[in-house]
């Protein structure tokens, strides 16, 4: 049963769109779990850039099924402008599948996403205001409008009347307009007829595919410190991004998961507000936001830059149970003197050796750095560890032995060839 879960061990944005690509062409079926398109995933291969937010990144490999699963919240309209994309790009791509189960996103979801951002003043989340959470609160409280009905022109028109009459009530009280029910319901049941092909029961799919001994690949988005039970909450995704979230939005139970990797950058980063315990908030990390092209997929926003901190690395190995780690911009590191990664925290004038779960708490930690020496040269036409600087391998060497979760793989380049595949075992179980 070899299943595979691809989840983040930072705060998102660690090249997993990537890493999906690159073993997407070894499944049969990928399926993203979570979230919606304030992801951001980004492949280059064979020199041509795709750009995916809600389709997974496996659809790029002819034969694949790329499953949107049950635990995602999807916006037809972006879902179609990307699908749409991608076909130009590619003609020859693999199967487009979405849950029935899957929640939609509507106007009213991004605009009060928006509203609700705008009132909270100076305590602002750092939202993409793409309606995420508003569709996850709908879903929470049972007045959702899933694929399965959206497709169904009937349920559809019932079900949006039902909702859209409390969503324009809420509307007007931010002093908005309300929304014109027989508007919407063209618009999006001109997407629904463009949609409804591709809506299916994904869980007797996914199950057979697991109990044949296919390899079923679990795609998912942001990172383990977004989700929203074990993140810096509130500034946290709405969904669950480790994991355990990919046994939630697929259907698949915890025993059939064979291996785990978490995918992590060799410095951290982050977008929006919230705790970042090694942040460089200087011209040090101004240069690896411009070397490493740090400015987010989905918003364009730069992404906030950091030394990589080991401390929280270790703790999303431990709550992903991570099998290995995939380590990213293993490049972007070439060249600096020497590099620094927190090993501990002080916190209060005493040391820890943990991440604290109270924000207010994590915002006062300072940093306890080790420093390790730098090295120099182009990694990217590099194909093996032994080709890597001894350096570069001893930084490596120094992370797996600080988390005690080995490496599987290290990406020196965004190019679907720059990977270098260090552990076979650890990928498929």
């Amino acid at each position: 049963m070899p299943t595979l879960v691809i989840v983040g061990a930072q705060w998102g944005d660690e090249a997993k769109g990537k890493l999906v690509d690159v073993l997407g062409s070894q499944a049969s079926l990928v399926v993203r779990y979570a979230g919606g398109n304030n992801a951001g995933h980004t492949v280059i291969a064979d020199g041509q850039e795709y750009k995916f937010h809600l389709i997974p990144a496996g659809i790029l490999h002819p034969g694949t099924r790329a499953i949107v699963g049950s635990g995602m919240v999807v916006c037809p309209k972006g879902l179609l402008e990307e699908w749409d994309r991608t076909i130009l790009q590619k003609k020859d791509l693999g199967e487009l599948i979405i849950s029935s189960a899957a929640h939609v996103v509507f106007p009213y979801h991004r605009m009060l996403d928006s509203l609700e951002e705008t009132a909270r003043g100076s305590n602002k989340i750092g939202t993409t205001s793409r309606g995420i959470g508003p569709a996850y609160q709908d879903k929470v409280a049972r007045i959702g409008i899933r694929m399965g009905e959206f497709v169904d022109p009937t349920r559809f028109a019932a079900r949006l009347k039902d909702v859209l009459t409390a969503k324009n009530e809420m509307l007007q009280r931010f002093g908005q307009p309300a929304l014109s029910f027989d508007e919407l319901y063209a618009e999006y049941s001109a997407y629904a007829d463009r949609l409804r092909p591709f809506v299916r029961d994904i869980e007797p799919m996914v199950a057979e595919a697991v109990e044949a001994g296919e390899r079923v690949l679990l795609e998912g988005a942001q990172g383990t410190f977004l989700d929203l039970d074990s993140g810096t909450y509130p500034y946290v995704t709405s969904s669950h991004p480790v994991a355990g979230g990919a046994c939630l939005g697929t259907g698949i139970g915890p025993r059939h998961i064979d291996s785990v990797l978490g995918v992590c950058k060799t410095y951290t980063t982050r977008v929006g507000s919230g705790p970042f315990p090694t942040e460089l908030d200087n011209e040090l990390g101004d240069h690896i936001r411009t070397i490493g092209k740090e400015f987010g997929t989905t918003t364009g926003r730069g992404r906030r830059i950091g030394w990589l901190d080991l401390v929280a690395l270790r703790h999303a190995c431990r709550l992903n149970s991570l099998s290995g780690l995939v380590v990213t911009r293993l490049d972007i590191l070439s060249n600096f003197e020497t590099i620094q990664v927190a090993v501990g925290y002080e916190l209060d004038g005493e040391r820890i050796d943990y991440l604290p779960g109270d924000v207010d708490v994590l915002a006062r930690v300072k940093p306890i750095y080790h420093e390790l020496p730098g090295w120099t040269g182009d990694l990217r036409p590099c194909r093996s560890m032994s080709d890597l600087p001894e350096n570069a391998r001893a930084y490596l060497d120094f992370m797996a032995e600080y988390t005690k979760t080995p490496v599987a793989i290290v990406s020196i380049g965004p190019d679907r060839a720059e990977t270098i595949i260090v552990r076979e075992d650890l990928i498929w179980g």
